[in-house]
């Protein structure tokens, strides 16, 4: 059974406040998703393998551990997801990224893929699907969808907020994949933002509003 995770450490919790105003620039708004995907990336990888290994250090040798599971990859969905993909970089800098590509439409609030590409080993890769806002829940939906046609059978979502009516969909509709949050908010609006909130990610990302 999959599992919610909310991650409160102080950093996070001190940068999601400024990352929410209505006064933070779009250069402090990605360097802030940029240093919280970062930090939450530690979180979302505390379950990896371990093995023992040799290793020489200038004084000699000793046993250290090293990663063994498997390998990772990282998938934004664009294009607020792009945000996040340099954070995680910073701790994982050897995965391979993906990307999927999805809009809203307007007047069902329903997601609409125009674009997939991923790694050609997907499914022997734990994904982590990237993605700073979860509103319905129906973008990360789709995304998982894609992932497990490709048969993975391990997925997890990064979200930095997400609204209780998005986080229960996506327990219902895939009951198998944890999801990490920095923070649940209060609702949905009537247009299928979250309250709270803060903005449209995307458009605060790359100043397009």
């Amino acid at each position: 059974m999959g599992k919610v995770v909310v991650i409160d450490h102080p950093l996070i919790q001190h940068k999601l406040t400024i990352l929410r105003s209505i006064h933070t620039s779009s250069m402090d708004f990605r360097n802030l998703v940029t240093e919280i995907s970062t930090l939450m990336c530690y979180e979302v990888t505390r379950d990896l393998e371990l093995r023992d290994i040799e290793v020489e250090t200038p004084l000699g040798k000793c046993m250290g551990k090293e990663i063994s599971g498997k390998k990772i990859g990282f998938v934004p969905i664009l294009r607020a997801g792009l945000g996040m993909v340099d954070g995680v970089l910073n701790v994982v800098p050897g995965a391979r990224v993906g990307h999927i590509g999805m809009y809203r439409d307007p007047e069902t609030f329903k997601p609409v893929t125009y674009y997939c590409k991923l790694p050609k080993d997907v499914n022997e890769r734990t994904m982590i699907l990237l993605d700073p806002m979860l509103a319905t829940g129906g973008s990360l939906i789709a995304a998982i969808d894609e992932l497990k046609k490709r048969n993975v059978s391990t997925i997890k979502a990064l979200n930095i907020i997400g609204a209780p009516e998005g986080i229960e969909a996506v327990k219902k509709a895939h009951p198998d994949v944890d999801v990490f949050l920095a923070g649940i908010d209060e609702r949905l609006n009537e247009h299928k933002y979250i309250i709270p909130g803060l903005g449209d990610a995307g458009d605060r990302l790359f100043g397009t509003k």
